[in-house]
């Protein structure tokens, strides 16, 4: 589909009933249930494109490997394969090949994996060649690049005969994404030790148990923008907890400062319309995805922005901060960097703009960020087909909450 089209529409009521299970959760559990023996005891997985394309892949025989676009496929497929001492060609999108995978594989090399790059050094595609075993039990990497790396390692970690620890140099970004991950895994009965700024994990083997994937706070972060724009709204949504393991639940927090309240019961949270201050800060180092659902609601109410820890928006699958700056433009809205690792949102006057055009640049997170828009003008949504990704049925949910497509 080239474009899609959504009327302006400012009053919001109804259920979210298409919310998909976490994605990062669903992705970390298929490794671990791959780990386990291939015991089926993972239940209501997501039905992102990324999660279909894990479950598929993991226990793929073919030898070329195409990801797609789905970057955590990759990088925890590398780990993965290359542990079990696999022969395989992992490569995806022309994006994908733009996205770094080289601080993974020089781990990996350095554990005793096999592994050739097949174009550019550094980047996909690569060819996982086997297993030399074990050279070393400590790797270090930078603790400020993608979790995704740490992560990938550590869940196959007590694969390795001598187990593996890993030491984190620098500021640690993304934390809860490293956390969640020891979470799953010691609930498949291997624990991974985090003190100072070294992950030990030992040589162990996981054990099946029954779980079930939770609700995805990354996707119902857009709901909260929604409810946050509107004029009245209130959406219920299934399937969320208020203790939950994933690090996107920040969003409750932040968004009670921008006009969104939720309240929880033990099916899901209720969002209702609140009161918005008119400056915010926030550090994204835990949260970086949630910062295209943060800037467009900034830049739509009138609200100052400082914010920090979106260094790693730039890799993404796209260059986001790059992508934010030209859409929200069209709304009178600027990011500067007044120094480095600082950005600042400075809204314009938005009365006026009755219609808005979207690119989205192959990311579902474009899409989906820029859509609540709608409650304020109409929206033009450029390849529509890109929340598939992470949340097929968004365009469903953004009907039967009240808006004409």
């Amino acid at each position: 589909m080239e474009a899609l089209f959504i009327k302006h529409h400012s009053s919001l009521n109804g259920e979210v009933k298409r919310l998909p299970s976490s994605k990062s959760l669903s992705n970390r559990a298929l490794i671990l249930q791959a780990l386990s023996g291939n015991q089926p005891f993972v239940s209501n997985l997501s039905d992102a494109r990324d999660t279909v394309l894990m479950n598929k892949l993991v226990g793929s025989t073919e030898k070329v490997v195409d990801v797609m676009d789905a970057g955590t496929t990759m990088r925890f497929l590398t780990a993965y394969f290359g542990i079990k001492g696999s022969n395989k060609i992992l490569t995806g999108t022309a994006r994908m090949k733009e996205r770094p995978i080289g601080l993974l594989v020089d781990a990996l090399r350095a554990i005793g994996v096999k592994i050739e790059y097949l174009e550019r050094d550094g980047f996909p595609p690569i060819e996982v060649k086997g297993f030399e075993g074990q050279k070393v039990d400590e790797v270090a990497i930078p603790g400020n690049v993608s979790s995704q790396y740490i992560s990938a390692l550590m869940m196959t970690g007590p694969a390795l005969p001598r187990g593996l620890r890993i030491k984190l140099t620098g500021k640690v970004g993304s934390r809860p994404y490293i956390d969640m991950t020891a979470a799953l895994m010691k609930h498949f009965g291997v624990e991974a030790e985090f003190r100072g700024d070294t992950i030990h994990v030992k040589h162990s083997g996981y054990k099946g148990s029954p779980y079930r994937v939770e609700g995805d706070w990354s996707g119902a972060s857009y709901w909260f923008a929604f409810t946050a724009l509107a004029t009245e709204a209130s959406l219920y949504l299934p399937g969320v907890t208020d203790k939950s393991l994933q690090g996107d639940r920040a969003i409750v927090d932040i968004m009670k400062r921008l006009g969104t309240t939720a309240t929880f019961d033990s099916n899901g949270a209720r969002l209702e319309k609140s009161g918005s201050e008119r400056s915010i800060e926030w550090d994204f180092t835990d949260c970086p995805d949630l910062a295209q659902t943060v800037l467009p609601v900034c830049a739509a109410k009138g609200v100052v922005g400082t914010f920090t820890g979106m260094e790693s928006l730039y890799i993404k699958e796209t260059d986001r901060v790059a992508a934010l700056r030209a859409e929200l433009a069209k709304i009178g809205a600027a990011i500067v960097e007044p120094k480095q690792g600082v950005w600042r949102l400075e809204p314009g006057r938005i009365e006026g703009v009755k219609h808005i055009e979207i690119e989205t640049y192959h990311d579902h997170r474009m899409a989906m960020g820029l859509a609540p828009l709608a409650t304020m003008m109409d929206v033009t949504i450029k390849a529509p087909e890109v929340v598939n990704k992470s949340y097929p049925g968004f365009w469903e949910d953004v009907k039967a909450v009240g808006f004409s497509i």
